[in-house]
Protein backbone atom coordinates (compact mmCIF):
# COMPACT_ATOMS: atom_id res chain seq x y z
CA UNK A 1 0.00 0.00 0.00
CA UNK A 2 2.99 2.11 0.24
CA UNK A 3 4.16 1.34 -3.38
CA UNK A 4 1.84 4.43 -5.23
CA UNK A 5 2.98 4.45 -9.26
CA UNK A 6 3.90 7.87 -10.45
CA UNK A 7 0.75 7.96 -12.98
CA UNK A 8 -1.78 7.98 -9.73
CA UNK A 9 0.90 10.36 -8.41
CA UNK A 10 0.08 12.77 -11.06
CA UNK A 11 -3.84 11.82 -11.10
CA UNK A 12 -4.04 12.58 -7.51
CA UNK A 13 -2.73 16.08 -8.32
CA UNK A 14 -4.41 16.71 -11.49
CA UNK A 15 -8.14 16.00 -9.32
CA UNK A 16 -7.00 17.88 -6.25
CA UNK A 17 -6.01 20.88 -8.55
CA UNK A 18 -8.97 20.46 -10.59
CA UNK A 19 -11.27 20.70 -7.59
CA UNK A 20 -9.89 23.79 -6.50
CA UNK A 21 -10.34 25.14 -9.63
CA UNK A 22 -14.25 24.40 -9.92
CA UNK A 23 -15.08 25.34 -6.01
CA UNK A 24 -13.21 28.95 -6.25
CA UNK A 25 -16.00 30.50 -8.48
CA UNK A 26 -18.47 29.82 -5.29
CA UNK A 27 -16.24 32.65 -3.15
CA UNK A 28 -16.43 35.33 -5.94
CA UNK A 29 -19.71 37.15 -6.98
CA UNK A 30 -22.08 35.51 -8.63
CA UNK A 31 -21.61 37.46 -12.80
CA UNK A 32 -17.76 37.56 -12.23
CA UNK A 33 -17.79 33.99 -14.54
CA UNK A 34 -20.70 34.87 -16.93
CA UNK A 35 -18.61 35.54 -19.85
CA UNK A 36 -16.65 32.41 -20.03
CA UNK A 37 -17.45 29.64 -21.60
CA UNK A 38 -19.54 26.48 -20.12
CA UNK A 39 -16.50 24.45 -19.80
CA UNK A 40 -14.47 26.45 -18.15
CA UNK A 41 -14.40 26.83 -14.30
CA UNK A 42 -17.66 29.46 -13.35
CA UNK A 43 -20.15 27.27 -12.58
CA UNK A 44 -21.40 28.03 -8.96
CA UNK A 45 -23.70 26.25 -6.70
CA UNK A 46 -27.70 27.24 -7.08
CA UNK A 47 -28.81 27.73 -3.76
CA UNK A 48 -32.54 26.65 -2.59
CA UNK A 49 -35.86 28.72 -1.82
CA UNK A 50 -34.88 28.07 1.32
CA UNK A 51 -31.66 29.84 1.11
CA UNK A 52 -32.08 32.74 -1.13
CA UNK A 53 -36.17 33.11 -0.99
CA UNK A 54 -38.52 33.12 -4.40
CA UNK A 55 -42.25 31.68 -5.01
CA UNK A 56 -43.71 28.42 -3.95
CA UNK A 57 -47.09 27.97 -5.58
CA UNK A 58 -48.92 24.88 -5.17
CA UNK A 59 -51.44 23.97 -8.29
CA UNK A 60 -54.24 21.75 -9.41
CA UNK A 61 -54.36 20.80 -12.97
CA UNK A 62 -58.61 21.06 -13.65
CA UNK A 63 -59.22 17.37 -14.89
CA UNK A 64 -62.70 17.69 -15.41
CA UNK A 65 -62.06 20.21 -18.42
CA UNK A 66 -59.67 17.36 -20.34
CA UNK A 67 -62.66 14.80 -19.46
CA UNK A 68 -65.08 17.36 -21.12
CA UNK A 69 -62.99 17.96 -23.93
CA UNK A 70 -62.50 14.55 -24.24
CA UNK A 71 -66.21 14.08 -24.03
CA UNK A 72 -66.97 16.49 -27.20
CA UNK A 73 -64.56 14.90 -29.42
CA UNK A 74 -66.24 11.60 -28.86
CA UNK A 75 -69.71 13.82 -30.20
CA UNK A 76 -67.79 15.39 -32.82
CA UNK A 77 -66.43 11.49 -33.58
CA UNK A 78 -70.14 9.82 -33.46
CA UNK A 79 -71.50 12.97 -36.15
CA UNK A 80 -68.95 11.95 -38.05
CA UNK A 81 -70.01 8.40 -38.21
CA UNK A 82 -73.92 9.11 -38.55
CA UNK A 83 -73.20 11.81 -41.43
CA UNK A 84 -73.19 8.79 -43.81
CA UNK A 85 -76.13 7.38 -42.67
CA UNK A 86 -78.45 9.54 -43.51
CA UNK A 87 -78.73 8.88 -47.05
CA UNK A 88 -80.13 5.26 -45.75
CA UNK A 89 -82.52 7.23 -43.56
CA UNK A 90 -80.62 6.85 -40.29
CA UNK A 91 -81.25 10.05 -38.30
CA UNK A 92 -80.88 11.08 -34.68
CA UNK A 93 -82.81 12.95 -32.49
CA UNK A 94 -80.53 14.09 -29.67
CA UNK A 95 -76.37 14.02 -29.41
CA UNK A 96 -75.31 14.92 -25.76
CA UNK A 97 -72.48 14.81 -23.25
CA UNK A 98 -73.32 14.36 -19.91
CA UNK A 99 -71.18 13.06 -16.69
CA UNK A 100 -68.78 10.58 -17.98
CA UNK A 101 -70.82 9.52 -21.03
CA UNK A 102 -72.23 10.95 -24.65
CA UNK A 103 -75.70 10.01 -24.94
CA UNK A 104 -77.27 9.30 -28.95
CA UNK A 105 -80.94 8.87 -29.57
CA UNK A 106 -82.16 7.38 -32.47
CA UNK A 107 -85.04 8.49 -34.31
CA UNK A 108 -85.74 4.60 -35.12
CA UNK A 109 -85.00 1.90 -32.86
CA UNK A 110 -85.23 -0.09 -35.99
CA UNK A 111 -81.33 1.30 -36.70
CA UNK A 112 -79.88 -0.28 -33.70
CA UNK A 113 -77.82 -2.67 -35.30
CA UNK A 114 -76.54 -0.60 -38.26
CA UNK A 115 -75.67 2.41 -35.42
CA UNK A 116 -74.15 -0.27 -33.08
CA UNK A 117 -71.70 -1.22 -35.85
CA UNK A 118 -70.88 2.00 -36.56
CA UNK A 119 -69.83 2.79 -33.12
CA UNK A 120 -67.78 0.29 -32.63
CA UNK A 121 -65.59 0.44 -35.56
CA UNK A 122 -65.74 4.07 -34.37
CA UNK A 123 -64.39 3.71 -30.61
CA UNK A 124 -62.72 0.25 -31.48
CA UNK A 125 -59.19 2.04 -30.91
CA UNK A 126 -57.73 0.84 -28.05
CA UNK A 127 -54.91 2.38 -25.77
CA UNK A 128 -51.53 0.28 -24.35
CA UNK A 129 -51.43 0.16 -20.50
CA UNK A 130 -48.01 0.39 -18.55
CA UNK A 131 -47.80 -2.81 -18.86
CA UNK A 132 -48.22 -3.17 -22.75
CA UNK A 133 -51.82 -4.86 -22.55
CA UNK A 134 -54.62 -3.14 -24.31
CA UNK A 135 -56.97 -1.03 -22.51
CA UNK A 136 -60.59 -0.28 -23.62
CA UNK A 137 -61.17 3.62 -23.46
CA UNK A 138 -65.00 3.21 -24.14
CA UNK A 139 -67.92 1.30 -23.12
CA UNK A 140 -70.66 1.14 -25.63
CA UNK A 141 -74.31 -0.16 -24.75
CA UNK A 142 -77.98 0.46 -25.72
CA UNK A 143 -81.45 -0.10 -25.00
CA UNK A 144 -84.27 -1.06 -27.02
CA UNK A 145 -85.92 2.54 -27.51
CA UNK A 146 -82.55 3.26 -29.83
CA UNK A 147 -80.61 5.18 -27.07
CA UNK A 148 -76.79 4.69 -27.21
CA UNK A 149 -74.26 5.64 -24.21
CA UNK A 150 -70.75 5.81 -24.50
CA UNK A 151 -69.19 5.75 -21.02
CA UNK A 152 -65.26 6.62 -20.52
CA UNK A 153 -63.81 3.91 -18.30
CA UNK A 154 -62.09 4.24 -14.94
CA UNK A 155 -59.05 3.00 -16.81
CA UNK A 156 -59.52 5.98 -19.72
CA UNK A 157 -60.08 8.76 -17.32
CA UNK A 158 -56.99 7.23 -15.00
CA UNK A 159 -55.14 7.27 -18.24
CA UNK A 160 -56.15 10.84 -19.35
CA UNK A 161 -55.00 12.51 -15.71
CA UNK A 162 -52.18 10.85 -15.56
CA UNK A 163 -51.16 12.58 -18.83
CA UNK A 164 -52.33 15.95 -18.54
CA UNK A 165 -50.79 16.46 -15.00
CA UNK A 166 -47.13 14.94 -17.05
CA UNK A 167 -48.06 17.22 -19.44
CA UNK A 168 -49.21 20.39 -17.77
CA UNK A 169 -45.75 19.61 -15.34
CA UNK A 170 -43.28 19.92 -18.90
CA UNK A 171 -44.95 22.82 -20.12
CA UNK A 172 -44.76 24.45 -17.09
CA UNK A 173 -41.09 23.57 -16.93
CA UNK A 174 -40.74 25.21 -20.17
CA UNK A 175 -42.39 28.12 -19.55
CA UNK A 176 -40.81 29.01 -15.91
CA UNK A 177 -37.10 28.03 -17.03
CA UNK A 178 -36.77 27.88 -20.61
CA UNK A 179 -33.05 28.36 -20.68
CA UNK A 180 -32.51 25.78 -17.69
CA UNK A 181 -30.52 28.06 -16.00
CA UNK A 182 -33.28 28.87 -12.73
CA UNK A 183 -33.16 25.27 -10.86
CA UNK A 184 -36.88 25.05 -10.46
CA UNK A 185 -38.32 22.56 -8.67
CA UNK A 186 -41.63 21.07 -9.94
CA UNK A 187 -43.04 17.93 -9.37
CA UNK A 188 -46.18 16.17 -8.99
CA UNK A 189 -48.32 15.84 -5.65
CA UNK A 190 -51.08 13.46 -5.49
CA UNK A 191 -53.16 12.70 -8.22
CA UNK A 192 -53.52 16.37 -10.05
CA UNK A 193 -51.73 18.48 -8.44
CA UNK A 194 -48.04 20.18 -8.88
CA UNK A 195 -45.77 21.77 -6.39
CA UNK A 196 -43.88 24.87 -8.05
CA UNK A 197 -40.90 26.20 -6.59
CA UNK A 198 -38.53 28.89 -8.27
CA UNK A 199 -35.72 30.25 -6.12
CA UNK A 200 -34.57 33.59 -6.23
CA UNK A 201 -37.99 34.76 -8.23
CA UNK A 202 -38.40 38.55 -7.73
CA UNK A 203 -42.08 38.85 -9.42
CA UNK A 204 -44.41 35.82 -8.31
CA UNK A 205 -47.11 38.04 -10.57
CA UNK A 206 -44.82 37.11 -13.63
CA UNK A 207 -44.51 33.81 -12.82
CA UNK A 208 -47.87 33.34 -12.30
CA UNK A 209 -48.76 34.97 -15.36
CA UNK A 210 -46.84 33.09 -17.46
CA UNK A 211 -48.44 29.40 -15.81
CA UNK A 212 -51.66 30.66 -15.74
CA UNK A 213 -52.20 30.91 -19.54
CA UNK A 214 -53.80 28.09 -21.33
CA UNK A 215 -51.86 29.53 -24.19
CA UNK A 216 -54.02 27.35 -26.67
CA UNK A 217 -54.33 29.00 -30.24
CA UNK A 218 -56.35 28.08 -33.63
CA UNK A 219 -56.60 29.94 -36.44
CA UNK A 220 -60.20 30.78 -38.02
CA UNK A 221 -61.53 33.09 -40.65
CA UNK A 222 -63.77 35.86 -39.51
CA UNK A 223 -67.65 34.67 -40.61
CA UNK A 224 -69.06 37.89 -42.55
CA UNK A 225 -72.22 36.33 -43.37
CA UNK A 226 -75.36 37.81 -42.01
CA UNK A 227 -76.50 34.79 -39.97
CA UNK A 228 -75.43 35.44 -36.49
CA UNK A 229 -75.99 32.03 -35.66
CA UNK A 230 -73.38 30.10 -37.76
CA UNK A 231 -70.00 31.75 -35.77
CA UNK A 232 -68.91 32.16 -32.87
CA UNK A 233 -68.28 35.80 -31.35
CA UNK A 234 -65.12 36.70 -29.38
CA UNK A 235 -63.66 39.82 -27.88
CA UNK A 236 -60.47 41.18 -28.89
CA UNK A 237 -57.06 43.97 -27.99
CA UNK A 238 -58.31 46.41 -30.40
CA UNK A 239 -60.24 49.12 -29.16
CA UNK A 240 -63.19 50.66 -30.99
CA UNK A 241 -64.36 54.31 -31.30
CA UNK A 242 -66.65 53.73 -28.14
CA UNK A 243 -63.99 52.59 -25.90
CA UNK A 244 -64.78 49.14 -26.15
CA UNK A 245 -62.84 45.89 -27.34
CA UNK A 246 -63.81 44.94 -30.80
CA UNK A 247 -65.75 41.83 -31.17
CA UNK A 248 -65.10 38.98 -33.83
CA UNK A 249 -67.28 36.73 -35.55
CA UNK A 250 -65.03 33.44 -36.39
CA UNK A 251 -66.27 30.70 -37.50
CA UNK A 252 -66.50 27.51 -35.84
CA UNK A 253 -63.97 25.46 -38.28
CA UNK A 254 -60.28 25.51 -36.97
CA UNK A 255 -58.39 25.93 -39.97
CA UNK A 256 -54.96 25.11 -38.18
CA UNK A 257 -54.27 24.85 -34.43
CA UNK A 258 -51.52 25.57 -32.48
CA UNK A 259 -50.26 22.24 -31.53
CA UNK A 260 -48.56 22.20 -34.92
CA UNK A 261 -46.30 24.75 -34.21
CA UNK A 262 -42.62 24.36 -34.05
CA UNK A 263 -41.55 27.53 -33.04
CA UNK A 264 -42.37 30.71 -32.17
CA UNK A 265 -39.83 33.52 -32.06
CA UNK A 266 -40.28 38.00 -31.33
CA UNK A 267 -39.47 40.21 -33.85
CA UNK A 268 -40.78 43.16 -35.95
CA UNK A 269 -42.94 43.84 -38.59
CA UNK A 270 -42.32 45.93 -42.26
CA UNK A 271 -43.74 49.34 -39.58
CA UNK A 272 -40.94 48.05 -37.14
CA UNK A 273 -43.64 47.24 -34.94
CA UNK A 274 -42.78 44.51 -32.01
CA UNK A 275 -44.72 41.29 -33.69
CA UNK A 276 -43.90 37.61 -33.50
CA UNK A 277 -42.97 35.11 -36.24
CA UNK A 278 -44.15 31.90 -36.12
CA UNK A 279 -43.31 28.51 -38.05
CA UNK A 280 -45.61 25.34 -38.58
CA UNK A 281 -44.77 22.00 -39.14
CA UNK A 282 -45.22 19.80 -42.32
CA UNK A 283 -48.85 19.18 -41.47
CA UNK A 284 -49.79 22.31 -39.92
CA UNK A 285 -47.65 23.85 -42.70
CA UNK A 286 -50.39 22.36 -46.06
CA UNK A 287 -52.79 23.28 -43.84
CA UNK A 288 -52.61 26.98 -43.61
CA UNK A 289 -51.17 26.70 -47.00
CA UNK A 290 -54.15 25.47 -48.40
CA UNK A 291 -56.34 27.61 -46.45
CA UNK A 292 -55.03 30.55 -47.21
CA UNK A 293 -54.86 30.14 -51.06
CA UNK A 294 -58.62 29.72 -50.98
CA UNK A 295 -59.83 32.52 -49.00
CA UNK A 296 -57.12 35.42 -49.98
CA UNK A 297 -58.96 39.04 -49.33
CA UNK A 298 -60.77 37.21 -45.89
CA UNK A 299 -59.57 38.41 -42.69
CA UNK A 300 -57.93 35.32 -40.79
CA UNK A 301 -58.68 35.72 -36.76
CA UNK A 302 -55.50 34.27 -34.58
CA UNK A 303 -57.64 33.46 -31.41
CA UNK A 304 -55.47 33.14 -27.88
CA UNK A 305 -57.04 31.77 -25.03
CA UNK A 306 -60.74 32.34 -26.60
CA UNK A 307 -59.48 36.03 -27.80
CA UNK A 308 -58.66 37.31 -30.81
CA UNK A 309 -55.32 38.77 -30.51
CA UNK A 310 -54.86 39.65 -34.61
CA UNK A 311 -57.20 39.51 -37.45
CA UNK A 312 -55.09 40.10 -40.65
CA UNK A 313 -56.30 40.26 -44.13
CA UNK A 314 -54.70 37.71 -46.30
CA UNK A 315 -53.05 39.66 -48.92
CA UNK A 316 -51.79 36.55 -50.80
CA UNK A 317 -51.03 32.43 -50.25
CA UNK A 318 -48.84 31.80 -47.45
CA UNK A 319 -46.66 29.03 -48.72
CA UNK A 320 -43.98 27.87 -46.43
CA UNK A 321 -45.56 26.97 -43.15
CA UNK A 322 -44.51 30.71 -41.85
CA UNK A 323 -46.03 33.62 -40.90
CA UNK A 324 -46.18 36.95 -38.56
CA UNK A 325 -48.73 37.90 -35.70
CA UNK A 326 -48.99 41.56 -35.17
CA UNK A 327 -50.87 43.82 -33.07
CA UNK A 328 -51.04 46.45 -30.69
CA UNK A 329 -47.83 44.34 -28.64
CA UNK A 330 -45.19 46.04 -26.58
CA UNK A 331 -41.99 44.33 -27.27
CA UNK A 332 -42.20 42.12 -23.51
CA UNK A 333 -45.35 41.25 -24.48
CA UNK A 334 -44.19 39.50 -27.35
CA UNK A 335 -41.04 38.11 -25.55
CA UNK A 336 -43.73 36.72 -23.31
CA UNK A 337 -46.20 35.66 -26.42
CA UNK A 338 -43.48 34.09 -27.91
CA UNK A 339 -42.33 31.79 -24.83
CA UNK A 340 -46.04 30.92 -23.94
CA UNK A 341 -45.78 29.40 -27.73
CA UNK A 342 -43.01 27.70 -27.68
CA UNK A 343 -43.36 25.74 -24.46
CA UNK A 344 -47.15 25.10 -25.88
CA UNK A 345 -50.93 24.58 -24.98
CA UNK A 346 -51.62 23.50 -21.22
CA UNK A 347 -54.46 20.29 -22.15
CA UNK A 348 -56.12 21.95 -19.13
CA UNK A 349 -56.38 25.20 -16.77
CA UNK A 350 -54.35 24.67 -13.88
CA UNK A 351 -55.88 26.99 -10.29
CA UNK A 352 -53.67 28.35 -7.62
CA UNK A 353 -54.28 26.53 -4.32
CA UNK A 354 -51.49 28.31 -2.10
CA UNK A 355 -48.85 30.86 -2.59
CA UNK A 356 -46.55 31.64 -0.76
CA UNK A 357 -43.45 34.13 -1.19
CA UNK A 358 -40.22 33.51 0.54
CA UNK A 359 -38.21 36.82 1.66
CA UNK A 360 -34.03 35.90 0.92
CA UNK A 361 -33.32 37.58 4.38
CA UNK A 362 -34.76 34.05 6.08
CA UNK A 363 -32.51 32.32 3.57
CA UNK A 364 -29.52 34.78 4.77
CA UNK A 365 -30.09 33.80 8.45
CA UNK A 366 -30.00 30.14 7.54
CA UNK A 367 -26.83 30.77 5.47
CA UNK A 368 -24.96 32.26 8.31
CA UNK A 369 -26.49 29.63 10.66
CA UNK A 370 -25.11 26.94 8.35
CA UNK A 371 -21.77 29.16 7.58
CA UNK A 372 -21.57 29.24 11.53
CA UNK A 373 -22.05 25.61 11.66
CA UNK A 374 -19.55 24.62 9.33
CA UNK A 375 -16.75 26.61 10.35
CA UNK A 376 -17.29 25.39 14.24
CA UNK A 377 -17.76 21.69 13.13
CA UNK A 378 -14.36 22.04 10.79
CA UNK A 379 -12.31 23.89 13.79
CA UNK A 380 -13.36 21.13 16.46
CA UNK A 381 -12.33 18.13 13.78
CA UNK A 382 -9.26 19.95 12.83
CA UNK A 383 -8.00 20.39 16.68
CA UNK A 384 -9.33 16.74 17.33
CA UNK A 385 -6.69 15.68 15.03
CA UNK A 386 -3.95 17.50 15.18
CA UNK A 387 -4.62 16.60 19.37
CA UNK A 388 -4.99 12.87 18.46
CA UNK A 389 -2.48 11.96 15.53
CA UNK A 390 -0.55 14.70 15.59
CA UNK A 391 1.90 15.28 12.17
CA UNK A 392 -0.55 12.44 10.78
CA UNK A 393 -4.03 15.03 11.57
CA UNK A 394 -2.32 17.78 10.12
CA UNK A 395 -1.49 15.75 6.72
CA UNK A 396 -5.16 14.11 7.87
CA UNK A 397 -6.42 18.10 7.84
CA UNK A 398 -5.05 18.98 4.72
CA UNK A 399 -6.64 15.93 2.32
CA UNK A 400 -9.83 17.30 4.12
CA UNK A 401 -9.43 20.72 2.63
CA UNK A 402 -9.38 19.16 -0.80
CA UNK A 403 -12.39 16.78 -0.06
CA UNK A 404 -14.67 20.11 0.88
CA UNK A 405 -13.50 21.33 -2.71
CA UNK A 406 -14.29 18.10 -4.39
CA UNK A 407 -17.48 18.39 -2.86
CA UNK A 408 -18.15 22.24 -3.82
CA UNK A 409 -16.93 21.68 -7.06
CA UNK A 410 -19.14 18.52 -8.02
CA UNK A 411 -22.31 20.34 -6.61
CA UNK A 412 -21.12 23.41 -8.85
CA UNK A 413 -20.25 21.30 -11.59
CA UNK A 414 -23.47 19.33 -11.47
CA UNK A 415 -25.34 22.85 -10.63
CA UNK A 416 -26.53 20.99 -7.90
CA UNK A 417 -29.45 23.19 -5.45
CA UNK A 418 -27.98 23.31 -1.89
CA UNK A 419 -30.44 23.72 0.07
CA UNK A 420 -30.71 23.58 4.19
CA UNK A 421 -30.63 19.99 4.47
CA UNK A 422 -27.70 19.68 1.61
CA UNK A 423 -25.94 22.37 4.33
CA UNK A 424 -26.56 19.63 6.76
CA UNK A 425 -25.14 16.77 4.40
CA UNK A 426 -22.25 18.99 4.21
CA UNK A 427 -21.80 19.61 7.72
CA UNK A 428 -22.20 15.62 8.43
CA UNK A 429 -19.81 14.70 5.62
CA UNK A 430 -16.61 17.28 7.44
CA UNK A 431 -16.94 15.16 10.12
CA UNK A 432 -17.28 11.56 8.23
CA UNK A 433 -14.75 12.98 6.18
CA UNK A 434 -11.69 12.02 8.89
CA UNK A 435 -13.79 8.55 9.99
CA UNK A 436 -11.68 6.70 7.26
CA UNK A 437 -7.99 8.62 8.34
CA UNK A 438 -9.14 7.09 12.01
CA UNK A 439 -10.04 3.98 11.18
CA UNK A 440 -6.01 3.85 9.19
CA UNK A 441 -4.50 5.82 12.24
CA UNK A 442 -5.86 3.43 14.77
CA UNK A 443 -4.82 0.53 13.20
CA UNK A 444 -1.56 2.25 12.32
CA UNK A 445 -0.92 2.59 15.86
CA UNK A 446 -1.88 -0.92 16.85
CA UNK A 447 0.09 -2.48 14.48
CA UNK A 448 3.29 -0.44 15.98
CA UNK A 449 2.32 -1.39 19.55
CA UNK A 450 2.85 -5.49 17.83
CA UNK A 451 6.31 -4.73 17.10
CA UNK A 452 6.15 -3.77 13.65
CA UNK A 453 8.79 -0.83 12.16
CA UNK A 454 7.22 2.36 10.64
CA UNK A 455 6.73 1.83 7.22
CA UNK A 456 5.73 -1.74 7.61
CA UNK A 457 3.00 -0.38 10.62
CA UNK A 458 1.78 2.26 7.92
CA UNK A 459 1.30 -0.76 4.99
CA UNK A 460 -0.21 -3.01 7.47
CA UNK A 461 -2.38 -0.10 8.38
CA UNK A 462 -3.79 1.06 5.18
CA UNK A 463 -3.96 -2.45 3.88
CA UNK A 464 -6.38 -4.10 6.81
CA UNK A 465 -8.48 -0.70 7.53
CA UNK A 466 -9.75 -0.57 4.07
CA UNK A 467 -12.01 -3.74 3.93
CA UNK A 468 -13.44 -2.18 7.00
CA UNK A 469 -13.26 1.68 5.47
CA UNK A 470 -15.56 0.33 2.55
CA UNK A 471 -18.32 -1.87 4.70
CA UNK A 472 -18.74 1.41 6.56
CA UNK A 473 -19.14 3.72 3.20
CA UNK A 474 -20.86 1.46 1.18
CA UNK A 475 -23.73 0.53 3.80
CA UNK A 476 -24.04 4.33 4.24
CA UNK A 477 -23.88 4.83 0.60
CA UNK A 478 -26.85 2.82 0.58
CA UNK A 479 -28.94 4.72 2.95
CA UNK A 480 -28.14 7.94 0.73
CA UNK A 481 -29.19 6.14 -2.27
CA UNK A 482 -32.43 4.76 -0.61
CA UNK A 483 -33.38 8.61 0.28
CA UNK A 484 -32.53 9.68 -2.76
CA UNK A 485 -34.56 7.07 -4.52
CA UNK A 486 -37.55 7.78 -2.25
CA UNK A 487 -36.88 10.90 -0.89
CA UNK A 488 -38.76 14.70 -2.44
CA UNK A 489 -36.98 17.99 -2.60
CA UNK A 490 -35.06 18.51 0.44
CA UNK A 491 -35.04 15.11 1.30
CA UNK A 492 -33.04 14.41 -2.17
CA UNK A 493 -31.20 17.18 -1.37
CA UNK A 494 -29.52 15.72 1.70
CA UNK A 495 -28.54 12.32 0.03
CA UNK A 496 -27.10 13.83 -2.68
CA UNK A 497 -24.40 15.98 -0.24
CA UNK A 498 -24.24 13.16 1.70
CA UNK A 499 -23.33 10.72 -1.29
CA UNK A 500 -20.99 12.99 -2.77
CA UNK A 501 -19.08 13.06 0.81
CA UNK A 502 -19.41 9.53 0.91
CA UNK A 503 -17.30 9.48 -2.15
CA UNK A 504 -14.78 12.10 -2.24
CA UNK A 505 -14.27 11.45 1.81
CA UNK A 506 -13.15 7.72 0.40
CA UNK A 507 -10.66 9.25 -2.55
CA UNK A 508 -8.98 11.85 -0.28
CA UNK A 509 -8.27 8.87 2.51
CA UNK A 510 -7.29 6.61 0.55
CA UNK A 511 -5.96 7.81 -1.97
CA UNK A 512 -4.61 11.48 -0.80
CA UNK A 513 -3.79 11.36 2.60
CA UNK A 514 -1.83 7.62 1.85
CA UNK A 515 0.05 9.73 -0.78
CA UNK A 516 0.36 12.32 2.09
CA UNK A 517 1.93 9.79 4.75
CA UNK A 518 3.95 7.88 2.03
CA UNK A 519 5.74 10.67 0.20
CA UNK A 520 6.80 12.19 4.48
CA UNK A 521 7.85 8.21 5.00
CA UNK A 522 10.49 8.24 1.86
CA UNK A 523 11.55 11.56 2.64
CA UNK A 524 12.22 11.78 6.65
CA UNK A 525 12.94 7.63 7.05
CA UNK A 526 11.72 7.77 10.56
CA UNK A 527 12.69 5.39 13.38
CA UNK A 528 9.44 6.03 15.51
CA UNK A 529 6.06 7.43 13.82
CA UNK A 530 4.88 10.44 15.38
CA UNK A 531 1.10 8.95 16.07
Amino acid sequence: MIQIPNWHKVLIAIICALAVLYAAPNFFKEDTFSGMPSWLPGKQINLGLDLQGGAHLLLNVEIDQVVKERLESMKDATRQMMRPLRGDGVFYSSLKAQGNSVYLKLKSAAHIDRVSEGLEAQFQATSLSPLGTPEQEVEISSDATGVFTMTLTEEAIRGISNRAVQQSIEIVRRRIDEDGTKEPVIQQQGRTRILVQVPGAEDPEEIKKKIGKVAKMTFHFVDQSKNSNRGILLPSDEIGSDGRPIQFRVERQVRVSGEHLVDAQPSFDQHNRPAVSFRFDAVGGKRFGTATSNNVGRLLAIVLDGKVISAPRIQTAIVGGSGIITGSFSVKETNDLALLLRAGALPAPLTILEERTVGPGMGQDAIEAGRFASIIGMILVLFFMIASYGLFGILANVALFFNIALIVALLSAIQATLTLPGIAGIVLTIGMAVDANVLIFERIREEVRNGRTPISAVDAGYRRALTTIVDANVTTLIAAVLLYAFGTGPIKGFAVTLSIGLVTSMFTAVMVTRLFVVLWLRRSRPQVLPI
